[in-house]
């Protein structure tokens, strides 16, 4: 079960936020870790993505395996793939990698386990000036999500009774997992054809300037956590430097 799946822990202190400056932070983090491939920067900057753990509700194991697991099987097979295929790719190349991986993907992991979808559209749509037509229809592709994991679940049970089932055999299920895989593809092009004619008919093509009724705000403590965010970059950035480690992506 992904990090989308299971929905955000309400009441916690990341969750206090605004959407956007979390947004703007994942921006900082992303531009510095894609600017350089030494594996200093993204060590120090993941050392900081975890401190921020507790302050997302995520201080079960469990939990956070669940929420994380997907990104750590993806840090884990970039930095494999690099050091058994590259010829000038070392451990510490792989390494480097691996925790990149995890430095981009952790943030998202961390606004999707702390943000309501709803809190975010609203936030996008008054700060950000985002089309509510596309704020929404995100929103609405959001919470479909926890129905496309039951769903998958669904089709895997329903098969497993009727006496379809791989056993051992990989190439057979991976040809099962394709099965599902194509049959909740149909189901999601269909309910999403008919969300886009529901959204449609409640206006949201209309060209209209729609009002918000929950709103958004920005406070200090939002332009603090963005700050920070650009000084431990900075920091990381420094170490790397001073440690001989930096190695610029834009130089030849």
């Amino acid at each position: 079960m992904t990090s989308l799946a299971l929905g955000p822990a309400l009441g916690t202190r990341l969750g206090r936020i605004n959407p956007v400056a979390q947004l703007a932070a994942i921006g900082v983090v992303t531009l510095v870790l894609l600017s350089s491939l030494d594996v200093v920067t993204p060590a120090v900057v993941v050392a900081a993505e975890l401190c921020l753990l507790p302050a997302a509700g995520l201080t079960s194991p469990r939990d956070l395996w669940r929420r994380t697991w997907p990104l750590l099987l993806g840090a884990s097979s970039v930095g494999l793939v690099n050091v058994l295929l590259s010829e000038d790719a070392g451990v510490i190349t792989g390494v480097g990698l691996g925790l990149r991986v995890v430095g981009l993907a952790l943030p998202g992991v961390l606004l999707v386990a702390t943000t309501d979808p709803v809190r975010l559209a609203d936030a996008l749509t008054l700060h950000w000036r985002v089309s509510t037509r596309f704020a929404y229809g995100a929103l609405a592709a959001l919470r479909l999500v926890p129905l496309l994991v039951a769903e998958f679940e669904s089709v895997r049970l329903a098969r497993r009774a009727r006496g379809v089932e791989a056993g051992r055999n990989p190439v057979a299920r991976a040809r099962l997992l394709g099965g599902i895989v194509f049959t909740l593809l149909v189901g999601a092009v269909r309910r999403g054809s008919r969300l886009a004619t529901a959204m449609d008919a409640r206006g949201f093509d209309s060209g209209i300037t729609r009002t918000n009724a929950r709103g958004s705000h920005l406070h200090r403590r939002d332009a603090a956590f963005v700050a920070g965010t650009v000084v431990v970059c900075a920091a990381a950035v420094a170490l790397s430097v001073l440690t001989g480690a930096w190695d610029p992506v834009f130089v030849g």
